[in-house]
């Protein structure tokens, strides 16, 4: 009876959940922009092929066509644009084939070259790049480093993260030779160039006001409505091959049943995010997978600035009452891996292995928390303390299909030691987030590692004040090792710090990391060169293909 009624709490959950992120987008223009996801959903679910590419527009340019179904392009999660050099959008300039970076990474998260053709310290401060010959942006212009210079300038002038990431100091350009300076020792520095944000773009011909820009990648934007659709044609100019589609579409379709009934009627080609629930419709019946182990984790971030969380005992409890492999086995259907510490199991010498982090033990939690005066005194099976009920405020959203299933999983695990867990998953996630009284625990997916360097997770999640350290989490311990990290170029003490590291942060009980993805793509018959990566970059590139 127990499980038939949390399998049911489950699907009620997941179903508000959607239905939130559905409604929070429904406020747009006639025009289309500012759609929701189910924007042109017929009373079946499905969409309509000239719907998902954003009106008649890929079918009447000719030549031929693709759809893909996809869960992020949307301002939830910071892709409002393709513009890179804005918060996160970059992430959609680089997975939808707009625009490439200086580095490429390979599955297994080394550094390869893509537009430079190699590169070099002299052991301090001064890099050297040699960009690739015969290279043009989408607008004609070609690819030298007076353009990659006026880029990163560009870059370093208007994003959030890059300065304090790059510690790029000087830039000077001389043909196909890029130098670069930077402020101090930055072992690092390549690898940050191929995150997202460093996407090689034509700041002349591009549009920052209307977030359209103009890369080196395979394709070009024509016409973008976030939430709703992006619509791409191939780059004539593109320098790496010849891409296969004339006409692409990025439909976002964040609801998953939409996106699945979609997938199934044939109105779109190919899914990126479908939920795991939604994977038995499509094995075994004609349908393709390309599947990949990631670093992206789903964590529990403690808000450090509420009174409840900053009870020792309370993260304790938490960390101890989560059932992280449950989670995985159960709800994910073995999709994914536990987590540990901040990077997965075996994931490259720092993996999460060579840490400790606190198992599943309801009893052991139970004990934590009695120990710290939180008793059921009235019987409700909710522990109190001083008058105050033991009811932490979990704030997550819908749009990874992963994160309402762990909210239900640590619901129902946490009230079986006395906590009641008050969830809030909406599409309005940055509201509350700006609001440090509104919520105790921020559930989210981040790919920890995406430079395959273990220092992006902590400058960005770990430092007071940057960007993803969403509950204002601080100790100098901390905070001296990241900066050592960031001066220290040998690779053996680089890992060993992010183990010290790692460890610094479970002992604080300040953040639980539940699972990593296994990303999965899917798509039909026919499709070819769809591919999982590992960074969860490039999944458009000119091999992409449809017969």
């Amino acid at each position: 009876m127990r499980k038939k009624l949390f399998e049911k709490s489950i699907s009620i959950l997941t179903v508000l959940c959607l239905t939130a992120g559905l409604l929070a987008g429904c406020g747009g223009s006639a025009s289309g922009a500012g759609k929701s996801a189910s924007s042109g959903a017929g009373e079946n679910g499905t969409v309509s092929k000239a719907e998902s590419s954003g009106g008649s527009q890929a079918a009447s340019a000719g030549g031929k066509t693709m759809v893909i179904g996809d869960t992020t392009f949307n301002a939830e999660n910071w892709e409002e644009t393709v513009d890179p050099h804005r918060t996160y959008n970059g992430w959609a300039c680089i997975r939808y084939g707009i625009g490439e970076t200086l580095v490429h990474y390979t599955d297994n998260m080394e550094l390869e070259p893509w537009l430079a053709k190699s590169w070099e310290n002299d052991g301090d401060l001064t890099w050297t790049i040699t960009l690739q010959d015969n290279v043009s942006f989408s607008s004609g212009r070609p690819m030298d480093g007076d353009a990659v210079k006026e880029c990163l300038e560009h870059l370093l002038a208007n994003h959030d993260r890059a300065p304090e990431d790059t510690k790029i100091k000087e830039i000077q350009a001389d043909g196909q030779t890029l130098t670069i300076i930077t402020s101090e020792p930055n072992p690092a520095l390549m690898n940050y160039l191929g995150d997202p944000y460093g996407c090689i773009i034509d700041v002349q011909a591009s549009d920052f006001e209307k977030g359209i820009v103009a890369g080196t990648g395979p394709y070009v934007v024509t016409d973008m409505q976030t939430d709703h659709h992006l619509t791409l044609t191939k780059n004539d100019n593109y320098w790496n091959g010849t891409p296969k589609i004339d006409t692409l579409t990025i439909r976002t379709l964040s609801d998953g049943d939409t996106l699945s009934a979609a997938l199934l009627a044939g109105d779109i080609d190919a899914a990126y995010g479908m939920a795991y629930e939604s994977y038995p419709n499509f094995e075994n019946n004609g349908f393709q997978f390309s599947s990949i182990q990631t670093s992206r984790a789903f964590f529990a971030s403690m808000n450090m600035t509420s009174p409840i969380i900053q009870d020792p005992a309370v993260r304790r409890a938490v960390a101890m009452g989560i059932n992280k492999e449950g989670f995985v086995s159960t709800l994910l259907e073995g999709h994914g891996a536990p987590g540990n510490g901040a990077f997965p199991d075996g994931f490259s010498s720092f993996g999460g292995e060579n840490v400790k982090a606190e198992k599943f033990d309801p009893e052991g939690a139970a004990k934590v928390l009695e120990d710290a005066g939180w008793k059921d005194s009235d019987g409700d099976g909710i522990r109190e303390k001083d008058g105050q009920k033991l009811t932490i405020r979990w704030l997550t959203y819908p749009s990874r299909q992963e994160l309402p299933l762990l909210a239900e999983s640590a619901q129902a695990s946490l009230k079986d030691i006395g906590i009641e867990l008050d969830i809030n998953c909406t599409a309005n996630r940055r509201e509350f987030l700006a609001k440090m009284d509104s919520w105790d625990i921020y559930a989210s997916a981040l790919v920890t590692a995406p430079s395959g360097d273990p220092q992006y997770f902590f400058t960005t999640s770990c430092l007071p004040g940057m960007s993803y350290n969403f509950g204002a989490y601080e100790n100098e311990h901390v905070t001296e090792l990241i900066k050592k990290m960031g001066t220290e170029f040998d690779p053996a003490e680089r890992g060993k710090l992010a183990i010290e590291l790692q460890q610094a942060i479970l002992d604080d009980n300040a953040y639980v990391f539940c699972s990593f993805l296994e990303m999965n793509m899917i798509s039909r018959t026919g499709v070819t060169g769809y591919t999982a990566h590992a960074c969860d970059y490039y999944q458009v590139t000119a091999d992409l293909d449809i017969e």
